[in-house]
């Protein structure tokens, strides 16, 4: 069994949004050619305006699901979401990391990856 002790979160809420770019014309298109990082920018500015406290959120890599993008993840909850507007993003951080109520018609489907 392991020693180490359990340590609590650094954070309450890590939100990771996708900034992957492909080639335009990719067919499986990209977050950052649907405006994520514009998205991920207002984001954050939009987080310490409504003072959240707890909460982190980071550019990421591919997150795999670009065809929905542009997508956020939200841990250790694990929600997806698909973000494709200041509206939805509003929503999320007012609805969910604020009111800790997701947002169901923002949510991707939670599907298992497949193996690589």
């Amino acid at each position: 069994m392991n020693d180490v002790p359990a340590q609590p979160p650094y954070f309450a809420h890590h939100v990771f949004v996708c900034g992957n770019h492909r080639p335009e014309g990719h067919p499986r298109g990209s977050c950052g050619g649907k405006g994520s990082e514009k998205l991920r920018d207002y984001m954050k500015a939009r987080a310490k305006e409504l003072g959240l406290q707890g909460v982190r959120i980071n550019a990421a890599g591919c997150l795999d699901r670009c065809e929905d993008g542009p997508t956020v993840v939200i841990y250790p909850a694990g929600r997806w979401y698909r973000v494709p507007d200041r509206d939805a993003v509003d929503r999320i951080l007012t609805e969910d990391l604020q009111g800790g109520r997701p947002v169901a018609e923002l949510m991707l489907p939670g599907e298992v990856a497949p193996a690589k």
